[in-house]
């Protein structure tokens, strides 16, 4: 669920914008618990290759998801270190591994498109809809669908 309020233009959504291989995300703010650099990940024997690892953030182990692996891209070349967004589904925590933060960004529910046709078939099984901005396109990452393909993830 998107963190919404009611104004003259009708409910509106607050993101956190991420970038991942060159393509603009938002992250509904409802969902996002923190920002952070991730240090010291230990690989996890024989997790799939999404896993980039986990780590201990302040007493709790965190699963690190690498969006890159997730969506099918190649790992990045820039030497930029990567960030990771801290995400919670039933009690347990996750950081999703991106190559930048971006701002929060407030938009309107009514500008929420679903996907297009022509959208990537791997952003697609992760999207919650699109919202074009000038010059991009931004695509709403539903945390559901990102964690659902984590197997610990599917035992409720």
């Amino acid at each position: 669920m998107t963190s919404k309020s009611e104004t003259s233009e009708g409910a509106m959504a607050e993101y956190v914008t991420a970038v991942i291989g060159g393509q603009l995300f938002g992250l509904p703010i409802s969902r996002v618990q923190d920002v952070f650099m991730p240090e010291l990940l230990t690989p996890v024997p024989l997790a799939s290759s999404e896993i980039a690892g986990v780590l201990n953030l302040r007493g709790r182990i965190v699963t690190v998801v690498d969006m890159r692996a997730r969506l099918g891209l190649p790992k990045a070349d820039d030497g930029k270190p990567p960030m990771a967004v801290g995400v919670d589904q039933r009690g347990e925590s996750y950081g999703l591994l991106i190559d930048q933060i971006g701002e929060v960004l407030r938009l309107s529910e009514n500008s929420r498109e679903d996907n297009p046709v022509n959208l990537d078939p791997r952003m697609a099984k992760l999207a919650g809809g699109v919202h074009r901005l000038d010059g991009q396109l931004m695509v709403v990452l539903d945390i559901d669908r990102v964690l659902e393909l984590v197997p610990d993830a599917k035992a409720a």
